[in-house]
């Protein structure tokens, strides 16, 4: 197969300016793809070259990589990112479309296709079913320290490294992936000042979360999932997930699971074997 080479591209939505790479075919099939939090589109990076048939459009979620950052005194709420995703559809032209997505871009992906199913054809969800649930009696206090964070917390300016590879390796010390993957985030996701490098990650999306949907609450829109979905889950992925992972796969009316060799960044550290199921799912032969 020949590789396919990415374009990088921007989307204006109605509100925010979105950085995006685009692989494959423009009259292929559209597909989105969704990454985690604090990563980029550089996180489909090692997947995408090996799919075909497909229009991929891998977005800089607001606040990530080279997408617009929210305004002043506006927090990152996971429900923002329903509107933020089916805006980005809008503005391509996208009635209907498929997602791909990893991590909390799963999260997100399940959300958008419980509140709006006539939109979304086919659902990859990569290590994530839904987001992080809290309950009801946390929520005052959480909503509290959001609060301060939001009106008094000093804007934290973001560390600097002497390389790119020296911001590669904090990104690999922070979480579960390789070097050679967290050197396709930070090419993508640094920038240059003076003769150092730092991330271009709006900090604030550090704070913590106003609000968690309670484990009701997501579990009112997993029923409600019309796509057919796939979903994709390390051997020696995320665990804490799991508590009620096995209750959210019965919500959902057409779901695949698939355990693949790897961890929480599989599709970065191990995409062949996600391709040969994600390929066939997306692209079915008829």
């Amino acid at each position: 197969m020949t590789p396919t080479l990415p374009r990088d591209i921007e989307i204006q939505t109605r509100y925010l300016r979105i950085a995006a790479r685009q692989w494959g075919d423009p009259n292929g099939v559209p597909v989105m793809a969704i990454h985690g939090w604090l990563d980029n589109a550089a996180s489909f990076d090692a997947l995408a070259p090996l799919l075909t048939g497909m229009n991929l459009i891998a977005v800089d979620m607001p606040g990530h990589g080279r997408s617009e950052h929210r305004p002043p005194g506006t927090p990152y709420h996971f429900i923002d990112s329903i509107p933020d995703v089916l805006a980005i559809a809008d503005a391509l032209d996208w009635p209907r479309f498929s997602l791909l997505s990893h991590s909390l871009g799963a999260g997100i992906s399940a959300i958008v296709a419980g509140t709006a199913p006539q939109r979304i054809r086919r659902l990859v969800l990569i290590e994530g079913l839904g987001p992080w649930s809290g309950s009801a009696e946390e929520s005052p206090e959480r909503l509290s320290e959001a609060t301060n964070h939001i009106l008094y917390k000093e804007r934290r300016r973001a560390p600097s490294y002497p390389t790119v590879e020296e911001a590669a390796h904090a990104r690999e010390k922070a979480g579960d992936l390789g070097f050679e993957a967290a050197m396709m985030l930070a090419g993508r996701g640094t920038y240059g000042i003076g003769d150092r490098v730092a991330w271009r990650t709006d900090p604030r999306l550090t704070y913590r979360s106003p609000l968690y949907l309670t484990e009701e609450q997501v579990g009112a829109f997993l029923p409600r999932i019309s796509a057919p979905t796939l979903l994709i889950w390390g051997e020696s992925g995320l665990d804490s997930p799991l508590q009620n992972l096995e209750e959210r796969k019965k919500l959902v009316p057409d779901l695949i699971f698939q355990r693949i060799p790897g961890g929480h960044h599989l599709h970065m550290d191990n995409p062949e074997p996600v391709a040969a199921v994600v390929q066939p799912f997306l692209v079915p032969v008829t």
